[in-house]
């Protein structure tokens, strides 16, 4: 009979776990892996609250198992490294995203975009190479090869800079690769959440023309005043889309509720691109015909590979991007959950777990 991880596994860790699709999180004692020789350990300061972890624990997507540590969004201190790392010390300030592993051998790996390798790993709900199952960053210690592992610019919040380990290459990456990231485009950003704020500072710091494109008017000063958005459209105001028709060379849509594409392709200019980030739980349909008359694209995008995500925290530390946040104990983090289902969050969630983990204790 085989061992469970935590027989095994000697480093004892505590963190939240939901133990069913109730989405409720619990204590959770647990154990992860040794410092392997090629293996970066770090106490856990900081881990995001992204919106895939809600989906997650409640198991919205039909491929949760139990029990469930999410979190991606991992920033912390360096504690051991395994003696062939090369990139990473004791007292470093480092961060794991969305990937723990791939396969490093196909195509997609060998470009540097593992996050597109068909054996990709997740950070957690997944399985290792070894066959133990990945828990996330709502934990007190983590443990990653250091190929997955980047490094936090000194002159970063380590709060602050948590959440762009996904949004902020979930943004970035598509603005590099479609070509959206030249000074003086015009991009459409749908959206004004977690991921649609970021995407707003990064398009600024690129040179870009930026409109913000929501259902909610009363978000138009904050676009403006506060995130540097140049105009702002309400996607009920038939007049104010109508004003804006076919003045943007690519769109990042954002929106991970099901939503009609027909009204944002119309806002495109021939050749344009509507980037699809959200992962709404319903398909969405995909009208032909402004396709054909726009010569117009709609691809999609998710996450990067680690080489462009450390690229993208170099730029964030030089452009001074970090994300908008409420900093939550681990006492608080099923009201946060509560609170992120009803889209009450200016703009993301940050567990503090090194100052109140104690709390759970």
């Amino acid at each position: 009979m085989s061992k469970l991880p935590e027989e095994v596994f000697p480093q004892k860790a505590l963190g939240l776990a939901a133990k069913d699709n109730s989405g409720v999180l619990t204590p959770f004692k647990f154990s992860r892996r040794e410092t392997g020789d090629e293996d970066v350990t770090f106490k856990v300061m900081f881990c995001g609250i992204c919106h895939s972890d809600l989906h997650s624990i409640k198991n919205e997507w039909g491929y949760s198992f139990f029990p469930l540590v999410p979190g991606h969004e991992i920033v912390g201190i360096v504690s051991e490294v395994g003696h062939k790392v090369s990139k990473f010390k004791v007292g470093d300030r480092v961060g794991v995203g969305c990937l723990v592993g791939a396969c490093q051998s196909c195509d997609s790996c060998s470009k540097d975009v593992e996050n597109y390798c068909y054996k990709r790993i997740l950070t957690y709900n997944s399985v290792y190479h070894d066959g133990s199952v990945n828990y996330g960053g709502y934990s007190d210690i983590m443990v990653a090869n250091e190929r997955y592992v980047v490094k936090i610019p000194d002159n970063m919040p380590l709060d602050a800079s948590a959440p762009l380990l996904c949004v902020g290459i979930t943004v970035y990456s598509p603005m590099k690769y479609f070509g959206l990231s030249e000074p003086g485009t015009h991009l459409g950003v749908v959206g004004l959440g977690g991921l649609g704020h970021v995407a707003v500072k990064f398009a600024k710091a690129f040179g870009m023309k930026v409109t913000v494109i929501s259902t909610s008017p009363d978000k138009e000063k904050e676009a403006i005043e506060h995130l540097g958005a140049d105009a702002f459209v309400n996607s009920r105001n038939q007049e104010q889309l109508m004003a804006v028709m076919g003045t943007l060379d690519g769109i990042l849509d954002t929106v991970s509720v099901p939503h009609s594409l027909l009204p944002l392709l119309g806002l495109l200019k021939a050749d344009g691109k509507l980037i699809m980030l959200g992962l709404p739980d319903k398909p969405l349909e995909v009208p032909v015909f402004p396709l054909l008359f726009g010569r117009k694209t709609v691809a999609g995008s998710i996450m990067g590979g680690m080489k462009e995500t450390q690229e993208m925290l170099d730029f964030a530390a030089k452009h001074n991007i970090t994300a908008d946040i409420e900093v939550v104990a681990m006492d608080y983090v099923n009201t946060a959950m509560e609170r992120l289902a009803k889209g009450d969050v200016r703009y993301r969630f940050v567990i503090d777990i090194a100052n109140t983990l104690s709390k759970i204790a």
